[in-house]
């Protein structure tokens, strides 16, 4: 459909339309040779007489099958029409070749045939023309207006019929079986191959050492010329019709040498293979400086590297634009039946159709095929379409392209990856070069695409698995900041096992934990996620470090996996500024004093998680002044292929030392920056600056004897007064304590502790027992009953309440708000 709109403009006045078409049909007559002749003499029959469809069928040098030899307009599927027919079957096609007469089928006469059982409206008619003698081929039209063609119309697709005038292919062998010096016929499903002798001597073979096969050609094509050539030889990658293609061949001379080719696939069909004709030509003294091939081979070097659907449309954009001087490009995604455009270039909207910037959104525009049906058509048919300057098409792509625009639909594997519209400016010409490298740039862009937009799906599939295993944000911690940074490894999309956690614990401890599971897939991540909320339920019921690590341990022995983990877990207690260290066969942690001096601690350690069943993990001490800085990091920052992990522990310390621990966020961004990774690197980095206010706090032994609730209420007494505590706040501690270490002598045995702690004007009471069980509040209460009011009269006198599990029991504590 490329110069049907140029046609029309170009015969008018008040001639009818036979002697307008004889017109335009002479035109074409004055140059038989040209590669796209019998296409452009079918368009005639869309134009004069309005057919929906119009294809030729010949029997080639076979004649007992008829093949579809060219077509132009819809697609032929829409009206049952097929690639070939059986010469003596009993269809319309065959019985006008058969007999040399014409036939008409309207919609009634259509209605049982076979063919026409999928026809998409009730108006549809077909015309078969011979187009000559019995035996020649046939020419198919078919109209979708009611009654059919009309007299001009028929008298137009006689002229036409006659004007097709089929030629044998280029190179086609003539009844003899010889080939002309410069053609060749290839067999698509066996790669056999026949060629002249011209052809042997182009790529310096002779007649006997030749061995037929098309693959003892294609070893002498330049390997970078290979991809585009191989568009062209393989049946599953071209429609029925003429092909033209410029590649280079290796010579003796040592320079390549620049060949043409010009070729037509020939439909297989009833068991028949499909073959490949043409001719191969010399055009090394015809090329120049850039060619349309080299284009095609710089387009598929940058999309074998494109990782991501923006790096394929950048190819797309450098390898297209500048070269056919385009003013404009777009690249879209189909997604059911939506289009999606991931890259516009020029990038700003006003270069693109006001349509564009008020129906559709700006950023990322998409709208339904079904709304532009010009370009679902293009999709439909699956071939490159052209439209000229003045093209009558909807107002979403006529802007894009005013001097003419280019709709490539992108294949790949088996269906349309989506669509890149070309859009010039200024009125131009496209000539057979231009589509040729248009229609190859399309198939590349369509597998890159569908190759990219799986690489980004599986990218975000697995940072989303990354962050929902890492913690989202840190807690605010009480003297101290804290920051992490995680880095994939820069190789594959495989999910990590490194991972840190900061916990915030009971009485301003803060446990900071880094570790690492062996291996890179699913499992390995897994296996971090259960190992992550292992550590801190252990930290959280108020274990000791060594013993979180030891429970750690045991349950990853009891996974029975074969895997293995890494760990180092620092307990920090914020009000007293000391830590305790243990470490599973991690990295030691790193400490940069306020001084600027760097120790590397060194804390005894254990060995791995889930190795030993009896395993050790011995604690060691740590003391914190404030400004002191605790690095915790995995192997992957401090270790690759070209770095010991001595000499990367090094770096660290010095990059640390020379760090400003006041930004702790650009400390870490700066750790990180110029290492070599080959792995999963995380890092967590926390400065201790002390606590502003440090909480008052004491405890209290309550042993079982007669009056263990009184000394428990005379310690609170004293304590409280102490501290300062207005006595209507003591009135109601006393209260809460009695019924606490009440409930726990009560209900529980073995050892009851009371803690009393002031924190930002905040009383705690807190008891503390071996028994795991939490008191329950009674829902009702009966006037005889004896017990269960305690613990509302607690929740009654305090501003919360609540239990937690401390190494092997509980602690019900209440806060008050002291009145100041």
């Amino acid at each position: 459909m490329a110069n049907v709109v140029s046609e029309r403009a170009a015969v008018g006045g008040t001639r009818t339309a036979p002697e307008r078409a004889e017109a335009a049909l002479g035109a074409l007559g004055a140059s038989p040779g040209t590669p796209d002749r019998l296409r452009r003499v079918l368009e005639q029959a869309l134009v004069f007489a309005g057919a929906a469809f119009a294809g030729v069928y010949t029997s080639g040098d076979d004649s007992g099958h008829l093949a579809l030899a060219e077509s132009v307009g819809l697609p032929r599927t829409l009206y049952g029409l097929r690639d070939g027919y059986p010469a003596d079957g009993g269809s319309p096609v065959a019985e006008v070749h058969r007999t040399g007469r014409p036939r008409r089928l309207g919609p009634e006469e259509l209605a049982g045939c076979l063919e026409a059982r999928r026809t998409p409206s009730p108006d549809f008619s077909l015309a078969v023309l011979p187009l000559g003698p019995a035996g020649t081929g046939c020419l198919v039209a078919v109209s979708e207006h009611p009654g059919g063609f009309g007299t001009d119309d028929r008298a137009c697709l006689e002229l036409v019929a006659r004007a097709v005038a089929v030629p044998a292919p280029p190179g086609a062998p003539a009844d003899t079986g010889e080939l002309s010096e410069d053609a060749f016929c290839l067999a698509m499903d066996t790669g056999r191959v026949e060629v002249g002798d011209a052809i042997l001597r182009l790529f310096g073979f002779d007649r006997d050492d030749f061995d037929g096969r098309v693959e003892t050609l294609l070893g002498r094509t330049v390997p970078e010329d290979l991809p585009a050539l191989m568009s062209v030889v393989e049946a599953d990658h071209m429609s029925i019709g003429e092909r033209e293609l410029e590649f280079r061949i290796l010579h003796s001379s040592g320079a390549p040498r620049w060949v043409r080719l010009r070729g037509r696939l020939l439909a297989a069909g009833d068991g028949r293979p499909a073959r490949l004709v043409g001719t191969v030509a010399d055009v090394s003294t015809l090329r120049s400086d850039v060619t349309d091939v080299a284009r095609v081979q710089r387009l598929a070097a940058a999309l074998a590297t494109a990782g991501t659907v923006k790096d394929v449309g950048a190819a797309v954009v450098a390898a297209l634009r500048r070269p056919l001087q385009a003013d404009r490009i777009a690249l879209a995604e189909l997604e059911n039946d939506r289009l999606v455009v991931t890259v516009l270039d020029p990038p700003g909207p006003e270069s693109w159709p006001e349509l564009w910037r008020t129906e559709w959104r700006t950023e990322w525009p998409d709208a339904p095929v079904r709304a532009m049906p010009t370009l679902a058509a293009a999709l439909r048919e699956g071939r490159a379409r052209i439209w000229p300057a003045g093209s009558p098409l909807e107002p979403a792509l006529a802007d894009v392209g005013p001097g003419g625009l280019a709709v490539l639909p992108l294949p790949a594997a088996g269906r349309m990856a989506g669509a890149c519209l070309i859009g010039w400016d200024d009125p131009h010409d496209f000539g057979p070069d231009e589509r040729a490298l248009l229609t190859a740039c399309a198939g590349l862009t369509g597998q890159a695409l569908l190759r990219a937009h799986a690489f980004d799906a599986e990218h975000e599939l697995v940072g989303m698995l990354q962050r929902t295993l890492l913690p989202r944000r840190l807690p605010r911690l009480p003297g101290a900041v804290a920051v992490a940074r995680y880095l994939p490894t820069t190789a594959g999309l495989e999910v990590g096992g490194d991972w840190y956690d900061v916990i915030p614990l009971a009485d301003n401890h803060v446990a900071f934990v880094i570790g690492d599971v062996q291996g890179h897939n699913a499992g390995a991540a897994t296996l971090m996620g259960q190992m992550r909320t292992a550590l801190r339920a252990y930290a959280a019921e108020g274990h000791a470090p060594d013993v979180v690590v030891s429970h750690a341990n045991r349950l990853l022995l009891d996974m029975e996996t074969d895997l293995f983990a890494t760990c180092a877990y620092v307990d920090v207690d914020m009000e007293q500024g000391t830590a305790w260290c243990v470490r599973a066969g991690h990295l030691e942690p790193v400490l940069r004093h306020p001084d600027g001096t760097v120790e590397i601690v060194g804390a005894e350690g254990g060995p791995p998680l889930g190795v030993l069943g009896q395993a050790e993990f011995p604690m060691t001490p740590l003391r914190l002044q404030p400004g002191t800085v605790i690095a915790l990091t995995t192997d992957g920052l401090v270790e690759s292929v070209d770095c010991d992990l001595d000499t990367g522990m090094a770096r660290l310390a010095r990059e640390l030392s020379a760090a400003d621990p006041a930004h702790l966020g650009l400390v870490a961004d700066a750790l990180l920056t110029g290492s070599h990774r080959t792995d999963d690197v995380a890092l967590l980095l926390m400065r201790y600056d002390g606590m502003a206010v440090r909480p008052l706090r004491e405890s209290w032994t309550v042993w079982r004897v007669p009056e263990a609730v009184r000394h428990a209420r005379r310690f609170t007494r004293r304590t409280l007064r102490t501290w300062g505590i207005h006595q209507d706040t003591l009135d109601a501690a006393l209260l809460v304590v009695s019924e606490l270490v009440t409930n726990a002598l009560v209900h529980t045995d073995g050892q009851v502790r009371l803690d009393l702690s002031l924190i930002n004007h905040r009383l705690r009471l807190a008891v503390a027992d071996s028994s795991p069980r939490s008191p329950v509040k009674p829902t009702s209460i009966g006037w005889e009953a004896t017990g269960g009011r305690g613990i509302l009269l607690v929740e009654a006198v305090s501003a919360a309440w609540g239990t937690v599990p401390v190494s092997g029991g509980k602690q019900v504590w209440a806060d008050l708000v002291p009145d100041r």
